[in-house]
C-alpha cells in the first residue's frame, strides 16, 4: 500500500467517522428540538393556567369585597329600619299630646 492509497484510507475513513457522528448530532438535535416544543407547550400551558388562576383571584376578591358590602348594606338597612321605628313612635306620642 503506497503512501497515497494510505492517505486515502484514512481520509475515507475519517470521512466515514464524520458521517456517523452528523448522524448522531442530528438525531440528538430532533430529540431536543422535541424536547424544546414540549417545554414551549408546558410553559403556554402553565401561562394559562396561571392567568385562570388570576382571574379566579381577582373574582374571588371582587366577591369578598361584594359580601363585606352586602353585610354592611343589610346591617345598614336594619339600622335605618329601627331609626324609622324608633322616629314613628316619637310622632305617635307627639301625635297623643296634641
Amino acid at each position: 500500500m503506497n503512501p497515497n492509497e494510505k492517505a486515502l484510507s484514512t481520509f475515507e475513513t475519517r470521512v466515514r467517522q464524520m458521517i456517523l457522528r452528523f448522524q448522531e448530532l442530528k438525531k440528538e438535535n430532533e430529540h431536543l428540538q422535541t424536547l424544546v416544543e414540549k417545554n414551549e407547550q408546558d410553559i403556554k400551558t402553565l401561562q394559562a393556567q396561571l392567568t385562570q388562576a388570576d382571574n379566579d383571584y381577582q373574582s374571588l376578591q371582587m366577591a369578598k369585597m361584594m359580601e363585606i358590602t352586602d353585610g354592611d348594606l343589610e346591617s345598614a338597612k336594619a339600622r335605618v329600619a329601627k331609626m324609622i321605628r324608633e322616629m314613628n313612635k316619637c310622632i305617635a306620642i307627639l301625635s297623643d299630646e296634641q
